[in-house]
C-alpha cells in the first residue's frame, strides 16, 4: 500500500516531512558582471565563483529547537514525522555549480495522490535540495508510490527577465515550477503562474496528473511565490484569503462559492537580520492539521481571535525567523499522507 496518499490542504495529517536548518546557507544572487543583484534576479541562484553566506549560528540553532517542537507536537497527535538526513554538502554541488540553500522539503517536492513529483524549480540554488530526501523517495517508492521528476530545466540567462513587470519575469523556455505554486483541492489543482511558475510550468504538471485532475493557473494573484501565503483551504468550502492580494475579481473561478476569512495584517517581530527574504505576510502561514486545526505562528494573535471564531482552533507554535529564512510553516513541511479520498469540491 502506498505510503504517499494526499488529495487536499486539510484532511488529517497521518505523515509529514518536516524539514531542517542544519547547515544552512542563504542562496546569493550574483549577476553575470558579478554584481550581487535584487529580487529580480534571484531566480539566477548562486554562480560557482560566489561566497557561500552562512546565517548566524543563533538563528539556526533557535530555528531547529522550533522546528524540533513542531515535530513532538506533530507526534503528540499521531502524526508520522520524518526528517531529511545530514550529508556532505560539497557532494551536493553539480557542474552548473547550483548548492541548495536548506533541506526544506516543499521547496523541490509536490504530492499529488499516490504521487510525489521533484518539480523544475526556478532558483538555481535549489536544484539539489531534493537529494536530501533520496532515501525517503526510495522507500515511498518501495511501498507502491509512484516518484516522477520534471524535465531538469537549464536556467540560462535567457529563461530570466528582470526588466519584466512582477509575475512576467520566467520566459516560457521550458516548464519551471516551485510546489509552492500549486494546491490542491481534490481533482482540482491550483497553481499560481507568476514570477515561480510560468504557463509551461502548468501545461507539465497538467500532462503529469493526467485527466483525473484539472490545473487551474491562476493569474494576477501575486508575483511571487508561495501560493500559500496568498490563499489557503482551511476544510471545505471555507478559505483564508490575503485581503491585499485577493479580490472577487481575481480570486479562481472554482473558490468563489467558498467563504471566505480575511487574515489580518500580520504582527511580531522579523527575528534577526536586516535583510528578510520574504515579506510580513511570512509569518501567517499555516500547517492544516486536520479540519478545524491549524499551526500557527503564536506571536500572530489577531489571526488566532479570526480563526477562533469561524470555528478553527489553533495550535501556538514558534517560528521566530520564519522570515530571515524565507518560510512559514505550510513550506517547511511536507505532507505525505493525509487520510481521506479523492473528491471534486465545488459549491
Amino acid at each position: 500500500m502506498s505510503l504517499v496518499s494526499v488529495h487536499n490542504e486539510w484532511d488529517p495529517l497521518e505523515e509529514v516531512v518536516v524539514g531542517t536548518v542544519r547547515g544552512a546557507r542563504a542562496p546569493v544572487a550574483v549577476g553575470h558582471a558579478g554584481r550581487t543583484e535584487g529580487a529580480a534576479g534571484a531566480c539566477h541562484g548562486r554562480r560557482r565563483d560566489a561566497a557561500p553566506v552562512l546565517w548566524p549560528d543563533r538563528v539556526l540553532k533557535e530555528t531547529e529547537e522550533e522546528l524540533e517542537e513542531l515535530c513532538e507536537e506533530l507526534r503528540g497527535l499521531g502524526v508520522t514525522v520524518r526528517r531529511p538526513r545530514t550529508r556532505d554538502r560539497a557532494a551536493c554541488a553539480d557542474v552548473l555549480g547550483r548548492t541548495d540553500d536548506g533541506r526544506r522539503p516543499r521547496a523541490g517536492l509536490l504530492t499529488v495522490g499516490d504521487t510525489v513529483i521533484e518539480t523544475p524549480t526556478a532558483p538555481r540554488a535549489r536544484f539539489p535540495e531534493p537529494f536530501a530526501y533520496r532515501e525517503l523517495l526510495t522507500e515511498y517508492l518501495v511501498s507502491g508510490s509512484r516518484w516522477i521528476s520534471a524535465p531538469e530545466p537549464r536556467l540560462t540567462g535567457a529563461m530570466y527577465d528582470p526588466g519584466a513587470p512582477p509575475g512576467e519575469r520566467l520566459r516560457e523556455l521550458e516548464p519551471v515550477f516551485d510546489p509552492a505554486n500549486v494546491l490542491r483541492l481534490g481533482t482540482d489543482l491550483l497553481y499560481l503562474v507568476s514570477d515561480s511558475g510560468n504557463e509551461l510550468g502548468a501545461r507539465w504538471l497538467q500532462s503529469a496528473v493526467g485527466g483525473t485532475y484539472t490545473v487551474h493557473p491562476c493569474r494576477g494573484l501575486h508575483a511571487p511565490t508561495p501560493l500559500d501565503l496568498t490563499l489557503l483551504p482551511l476544510r471545505p468550502g471555507l478559505l483564508l484569503t490575503n485581503p491585499f492580494r485577493v479580490t472577487g475579481g481575481n480570486l479562481p473561478a472554482v473558490l468563489r462559492s467558498w467563504r471566505r476569512i480575511e487574515c489580518p495584517e500580520p504582527a511580531g517581530p522579523v527575528g534577526a537580520g536586516d535583510a528578510p527574504h520574504r515579506s510580513t505576510w511570512t509569518g501567517t502561514g499555516l500547517l492544516v492539521v486536520r479540519p478545524g486545526l491549524v499551526v500557527v505562528d503564536g506571536r500572530q494573535r489577531e489571526l488566532m481571535r479570526v480563526l477562533e471564531r469561524h470555528g478553527v482552533d489553533v495550535l501556538p507554535l514558534r517560528l521566530t525567523h520564519s522570515r530571515l529564512l524565507a518560510g512559514g510553516f505550510h513550506g517547511l513541511v511536507l505532507d505525505v499522507r493525509r487520510t481521506g479520498t479523492l473528491e471534486t469540491y465545488r459549491f
